[in-house]
């Protein structure tokens, strides 16, 4: 369940800045680069993100991250499982503080 998370956030980030860097990415989640390069790599493994380097780029250490067509259906899908238990976490608690009321 917490790597779903993480790899969800992972996810999120890579498509809306797929040219950041890893200590870029790993500052914004709240991540160690060893968490992030192993979030990455399980990512790349699954194949939901391609990992591309600037060849001709004179500093090796650019990369992009892409999303590939699986890792968007991926984020598509841990997008309504998170919102799905947030709605629930909500309704939750709602009946608490209606009991709450309730109860004084």
């Amino acid at each position: 369940m917490k790597n779903q998370e993480d790899y969800f956030k992972v996810l999120r980030k890579i498509q809306k800045k797929p040219n950041s860097t890893q200590r870029e990415l790993a500052e914004e989640l709240g991540f160690s680069l060893g968490k992030l390069n192993y979030c990455l790599k399980a990512l790349q493994d699954k194949g939901l993100v391609k990992i591309e380097n600037f060849k001709k780029n004179p500093n090796k250490l650019n990369y992009l991250y892409v999303l590939t067509p699986a890792g968007i259906a991926e984020k598509t899908k841990l997008t309504i499982n998170f919102m799905k238990r947030k709605m629930k976490e909500y309704d939750e608690l709602k009946k608490e503080l209606k009991k709450n009321v309730d109860n004084n």
